[in-house]
């Protein structure tokens, strides 16, 4: 088990986390919220590359800090860009990091043929990397950041820059990978985690909102969510008087997602809340936070 007991973190006078309480068993944990929040700054520290200002992170009751070398022979980590040698190919490029990691030559040799069939690039392990796709390039990241068959895989910000085939088909790699072992997914992308998370974290104000699955986290927004159509010329004044969550064009009309206290228009359809829902309505004011200190 992985645990955060009580966790904040300072850069000077900047608090970025504060007081975060989380435990992680195997499974599959969707870290979501937007740039800025925070995500990256927990998963620096989740890997050692940063440590807490105050509180511990434990894992299987001892701080990983201490753990040191034998912590991180359980962990795999794919960062948000990670180097890789555009003229290796994938093959020769895990070789490469093997060695880094001082696994025996022997011994990898079966399991980098294991990983590249997993991850779908066997038939292109010659391939110098190149010419590859960027989901190509992740999914060479996956196969690194699993050489040491690890207990904790963290992924930050995976599929940015994936088309959505690829995205799906990085999901279903996850969920194979997650049965017996810890997957921590940071991303701002709902689509990404809501099908197949365990369970969703999501931070607000440098603390620790929901961890909870996805059904539950959606009920929150339970009998509050509708749809309508609007005339154009009455958009400015619905969207003062409501909290709209997605807007499409209908002919003549505009079809309205929105958040109400109540059913006040016969006109409005409720509609199921989704994760989507609740993540638009936490961070509705949250926009200035891309591109800020994580």
């Amino acid at each position: 088990m992985l645990a955060i007991n009580n966790v904040s973190k300072k850069f000077n006078n900047f608090t970025a986390l504060q007081d975060i309480n989380l435990e992680f068993t195997n499974g599959i944990y969707g870290l979501l919220a937007p740039n800025g929040a925070g995500k990256t700054t927990l998963i620096k520290m989740l890997v050692t590359l940063l440590f807490p200002t105050k509180g511990e992170i434990l894992y299987n009751g001892t701080e990983i800090s201490s753990l040191d070398e034998a912590y991180r022979s359980v962990l795999g980590y794919l960062p948000q860009e990670f180097g890789y040698y555009k003229h290796y190919s994938p093959e020769k490029y895990l070789m490469y990091l093997a060695a880094l990691k001082g696994l025996n030559k022997k011994d990898v040799q079966d399991k980098i043929q294991e990983l590249l069939k997993l991850v779908g690039l066997e038939n292109v392990s010659s391939k110098k990397m190149k010419k590859f796709s960027g989901g190509m390039i992740q999914r060479v990241g996956i196969a690194q950041a699993m050489l040491n068959d690890p207990k904790i895989l963290i992924l930050d910000e995976p599929t940015a820059g994936l088309d959505p085939k690829e995205r799906a088909r990085f999901r279903r790699l996850l969920t194979d990978l997650a049965r017996d072992r810890i997957i921590i997914l940071s991303t701002h992308i709902v689509s990404d985690v809501e099908s197949i998370a365990n369970e969703i974290i999501m931070i607000k104000n440098k603390s620790i909102l929901y961890k909870d699955t996805v059904a539950n986290i959606s009920n929150t927004l339970e009998d509050s969510i509708f749809e309508t159509e609007v005339a154009h010329t009455d958009m400015d004044s619905f969207r003062g008087n409501y909290q709209v969550l997605s807007e499409r064009q209908d002919g003549n009309y505009m079809t309205i997602r929105f958040i109400a206290d109540f059913h006040e228009d016969e006109k409005w359809r409720k509609v199921t809340s989704t994760l989507e829902d609740v993540f638009l309505h936490i961070y509705e004011d949250d926009q200035t936070l891309a591109g800020s200190k994580q």
